[in-house]
């Protein structure tokens, strides 16, 4: 198995300043268009070299899971128990189940979180229906002590895009809620944090999943201005608060 630490230089030299190590973030991504939005420069301000690895196209095998300071897994229009169609998420999950084994700074959204229940042995399956938009998060007692209390849904609203749902895995902690769906956010251990819902999501960026997602939208029933028309309604304040309840969360893994 290859390291990210043999293949990546992690001397970061600051301006006039000694070497220090640079810390490092590896996010898993499934497709182009869903990448790490509003998170991204909240990891850039605190020097954190992020890197991506295309699901599918990378060798997502040779990664040491233990390498990365912070692991990230990023959603995707497929389901976490789909591996005889998509085999590299055999791969992923055994990176999960390492890192979270290892307790290490780990973030799952949308798929991400679904691969993080199934490698902590819950079930993921299809919910009840699919939960495609703007609807505020119901904070669980924990989810308000947490990193998460910026996200409140009296403070803003909250983009939905799955179709599939999870158990919660045992020993995990829930954080929040919504009337469709009761597993939206749970921690697990002190360093991992899932999301089924994306608090990264950046208005900016939403008009590429309208067109990516034309035929879900369209079978579901979804009018994409309506989902534009809310998409500026709602998106400054996620960008502002998601960024906020990110940068806790590191505060809280010490990155």
């Amino acid at each position: 198995m290859v390291s990210l630490r043999e293949t990546v230089n992690f001397t970061h030299v600051p301006p006039g300043g000694k070497g220090q190590p640079l810390k490092t973030a590896v996010a898993i991504r499934h497709v182009a268009f869903e990448d790490l939005g509003s998170f991204a420069p909240v990891l850039a301000r605190r020097g954190v070299d992020l890197r991506y690895m295309e699901a599918g196209v990378d060798e997502l095998a040779r990664l040491d899971a233990c390498a990365p300071d912070l692991l990230i897994v990023l959603g995707g229009p497929i389901g976490a128990y789909e591996e005889t169609a998509y085999p590299f998420l055999l791969d992923e999950l055994h990176l999960l189940r390492r890192r979270l084994a290892a307790d290490l700074p780990t973030l799952g959204l949308c798929l991400g979180a679904q691969l993080m229940a199934r490698a902590l042995g819950a079930r993921v399956y299809p919910g009840p229906a699919k939960e495609i938009g703007w609807k505020p998060l119901a904070l669980t007692e924990a989810g308000h002590a947490s990193p998460l209390a910026p996200l409140d849904g009296s403070r803003t609203s909250m983009l939905h895009w799955h179709g599939d749902t999870f158990d919660l895995p045992t020993g995990a902690t829930l954080l929040a809620s919504t009337d469709l769906c009761r597993h939206q956010a749970f921690s697990w251990g002190r360093n991992a944090l899932a999301f089924q819902c994306h608090p990264e999501a950046r208005t900016a960026d939403l008009e590429r999943w309208f067109i990516a997602h034309a035929c879900e939208l369209a079978t579901a029933g979804l009018s994409v201005p309506a989902l534009r028309a809310d998409s500026a309604r709602f998106g400054p304040a996620l960008e502002t608060r998601g960024a906020r309840c990110f940068a806790d969360w590191l505060d809280g893994v010490g990155l």
